[in-house]
C-alpha cells in the first residue's frame, strides 16, 4: 500500500506553514519503504503530478480552520467526488484542485485524509504561532499513527 504524506501551505503566512514544518520533521524520521513524506508547500502542480504514480493512501497536513481553538490538531475524511473546483493558483494550494487535476489527467487517488491544524495566526510573516508550533509534534504522531494503523490493517496472505 503505498502512501503519500504531503505538506501543504504557505510559509509566508504564519500559521498556513503548518503542514510543510510537519513534513520536514517527518522527513527526519525513518518512514515504512512505502511511504514517501515530501514538503509540497504551494507547488500544487508538482503534488498533481506525483499523485499520477498511484498512491492508495494520500495524507496531507494542512492548517485548516475548523472553528476549534487554535493548535487543535484535527483528522477529516473530505469528500472526492469529482465536484468543481477551483482552478490552480500559483501563489497557494487548494487540494480541490489537485485531485481535480489527477482525475483529469487520468490518475486516480485512494483514500485522502487530512491532518489539520486550527491556525492562530495567518497574516504575512514568517513563523509558525507559539500554539500552532507546541502542536507540530502532535500532528507527527497523528501521521504517525494513521501510517501504522494502515500497516496493521493489511493482512499477507
Amino acid at each position: 500500500m503505498r502512501t503519500l504524506v504531503a505538506g501543504i501551505g504557505n510559509i509566508f503566512n504564519r500559521d498556513d506553514g503548518f503542514g510543510v514544518e510537519v513534513a520536514q520533521r517527518l522527513v527526519t524520521r525513518p518512514q515504512p519503504d512505502d511511504v514517501r513524506v515530501e514538503d509540497y508547500g504551494i507547488r500544487g502542480v508538482h503534488l498533481a503530478l506525483e499523485l499520477l504514480e498511484g498512491y492508495d493512501l494520500l495524507v496531507l497536513v494542512d492548517a485548516m480552520a475548523c472553528g476549534e481553538p487554535p493548535g487543535t490538531v484535527v483528522v477529516v475524511e473530505p469528500r472526492v467526488d469529482g465536484e468543481a473546483a477551483p482552478p490552480l493558483d500559483a501563489h497557494r494550494m487548494d487540494p480541490r484542485s489537485v485531485l481535480a487535476m489527477v482525475t483529469e489527467m487520468g490518475g486516480e487517488v485512494g483514500r485522502v485524509l487530512v491532518v489539520g491544524c486550527e491556525p492562530a495566526d495567518l497574516d504575512d510573516g514568517l513563523g509558525l504561532s507559539p500554539t500552532v508550533a507546541a502542536a507540530v509534534d502532535a500532528a507527527v504522531g497523528v501521521v504517525e499513527d494513521l501510517i501504522a494503523e494502515r500497516n496493521s490493517s493489511c493482512s499477507v496472505a
